[in-house]
């Protein structure tokens, strides 16, 4: 699944879309390219209402597993993230485009993904959590604080993505 996404859609697009009654994003700027580590808005529930709010995108890894965050999440068996797909840690992630890489030599191609050409809003699936440590992009001096972190929910393709899937065999999800 994607590295990258973007969100080219204003914060009142994303409150009415989302039903958000609370906005502590500030102000957002169209955000063309978000890499994991970066921060990004989601919309996640609270007990008065719907919170939109600034997350960083990618979970800490399990054990054993590296240092890269983890942005997709499929395997919600494994014991490692069930704590995390309780109700109070499900979000929505606006989205108006994402990327995936084709294989062209000598450098990769991004290969972006909308619903349509205008880019209409949407939204993947998500948790959060809250962790502390250090984290955030290299260029940016990652400081070590309390973040509240962000991933997308994903599942196998399904015969409609694996279609339109620029690598092959399909390994994009």
């Amino acid at each position: 699944m994607c590295n990258l996404y973007s969100l080219n859609k204003g914060q009142d697009a994303i409150r009415k879309a989302f039903g958000v009654t609370e906005d502590r994003t500030g102000n957002l700027p169209p955000l063309p390219g978000i890499f994991p580590d970066q921060m990004a808005p989601v919309v996640r529930r609270r007990d008065d209402g719907r919170e939109l709010s600034m997350m960083r995108w990618g979970f800490p890894p399990p054990p054993k597993v590296g240092t890269q965050p983890v942005t997709n999440v499929r395997n919600v068996a494994s014991p490692y993230w069930r704590p995390w797909l309780k109700p109070e840690y499900r979000c929505l992630v606006p989205v108006s485009a994402f990327s995936e890489y084709a294989d062209t030599k000598p450098k990769k191609t991004p290969v972006w993904f909308a619903l349509d050409e205008e880019r209409p809003l949407f939204a993947f699936a998500g948790i959060w959590r809250p962790w502390t440590g250090v984290r955030g992009p290299k260029r940016d001096q990652p400081v070590e604080e309390e973040h509240r972190l962000h991933s997308f929910l994903t599942t196998e393709a399904n015969g409609v993505w694996s279609a339109r899937c620029t690598r092959r065999p399909c390994r994009c999800c």
